[in-house]
């Protein structure tokens, strides 16, 4: 009797079976971010979205956002628990999107892994389509790649990208920033995923396993430490709408530009959205601010939430020390015309967001010592933070 013929490519240590019934376990995940825009279904070599939609729109523009996890991914894969990246993901991508004033339209993801284990994948899947959903976004497809040799068995890393569509005329950004705008900041669910390098590097160095309790918390310390990132899109594109026409008189638009901003010309209330994620706050907020304006961000307006603190406890550190890596509890920040700073923040509340006012916006001449200046390559405005953590 002839022997079975073996598999090349599985004897090399990829298991195409495998792949398959990830996908199986993964479909009605993905499906259920499918609205009628969406075409093909799942499997197909590349997604569909109909985008007959934008015929609606005067000029429409595209976003795009790419990005990843990063070393958060260690700490899943350490206790096995792999329901909440996705989410993670998601937020770093499509929330990029809404900075701009993006509705985000659809995304696609990609998972590297040593070798496929079709439940975990399929569980990474699942919270990738249950933010999807929850930001109103399409998942229209994704790959997963088994590399062995390049990976170990149980190692894996995540990527994504995401479309979405905004007006030209309603872009957000640092041309629309005026003179005595409100910045306000959103609270963060904790780490989200920035910082883990470090993260790890003190929970490493101070002997703590990620199964060990952490009683700070009430859980282990990776399960702390795995709280997903918050989702600020469909929350700040209603308050985008909530807002609307600014009816400020301030007329310093971006300087050295030229840009004049008038009193009633239809500027929205919200003027520019800034993602805090890797760089911090003062850096990211800088990125979104015109040359020639500055900000002051007042440390004594919140407390770092606890993770923050219990994390540079351990290190011996200050909190001041991780600015330029974690958010320290503000997730976004908002640059808002000062007479629609009470309805933001009335807003953002009843999104289960709280918000309050963390700095205001001035231009020319500006307070002596030194401010972060711009930042990844956007000569931008001067940030730096100032005053002490509120204890409490």
């Amino acid at each position: 009797m002839a022997a079975s013929p073996t598999n090349p490519y599985s004897e090399a240590g990829v298991d195409t079976a495998a792949g398959d019934l990830a996908v199986e376990l993964m479909k009605s995940s993905v499906r259920a971010t499918h609205g009628p825009e969406v075409l093909g279904g799942v499997g197909g070599f590349a997604g569909l979205f109909d985008a007959s939609a934008l015929l609606g729109y005067r000029r429409p523009l595209l976003a795009s956002s790419t990005d990843g996890v990063g070393t958060k991914v260690a700490i899943a894969q350490a206790i096995d628990k792999h329901d909440t990246i996705g989410q993670d993901l998601v937020g770093m991508v499509v929330d990029d999107i809404v900075v701009v004033g993006a509705k985000p339209l659809f995304m696609t993801d990609y998972i590297a892994c040593g070798k496929v284990f079709p439940q975990r994948i399929a569980d990474i899947v699942r919270g990738i389509a249950e933010a999807c959903s929850a930001t109103g976004t399409a998942l229209v497809g994704g790959e997963t790649a088994e590399h062995p040799g390049l990976l170990g068995p149980r190692d894996y890393d995540v990527a994504g990208a995401a479309t979405g569509v905004v007006e030209a005329d309603a872009i957000l950004g640092a041309e629309r920033v005026q003179d005595g705008d409100v910045v306000l900041a959103v609270q963060s669910s904790g780490l989200h995923s920035n910082g883990y390098s470090l993260v790890r590097h003190i929970i490493t160095n101070a002997g703590i396993a990620y199964a060990d309790q952490a009683a700070d918390f009430g859980t282990t310390w990776g399960e702390a430490l795995l709280e997903p990132t918050r989702l600020y899109t469909l929350p700040l594109l209603r308050l985008i709408d909530a807002l609307g026409p600014s009816t400020g008189s301030g007329t310093q638009g971006a300087a050295g530009s030229g840009t004049q901003v008038a009193a009633g010309s239809g500027v929205q209330g919200v003027h520019a959205l800034s993602h805090v994620t890797g760089g911090g706050i003062a850096a990211n907020l800088a990125r979104v601010l015109p040359q020639g304006s500055w900000a002051e961000v007042d440390r004594s307006t919140w407390s770092p939430s606890p993770v923050f603190r219990v994390l540079s406890d351990i290190a011996g550190s200050t909190l001041e020390s991780a600015e330029g890596t974690w958010n320290l509890g503000i997730g976004f920040l908002a640059v808002v015309a000062a007479e629609k700073k009470d309805a933001a923040i009335a807003a953002l509340a009843a999104e289960g967001m709280p918000a309050w006012q963390v700095a205001t916006v001035g231009f020319g001449a500006r307070p002596a010592g030194d401010f972060e200046q711009g930042a990844k390559g956007v000569d931008g405005g001067a940030v730096r933070l100032v005053g002490a953590y509120a204890s409490h």
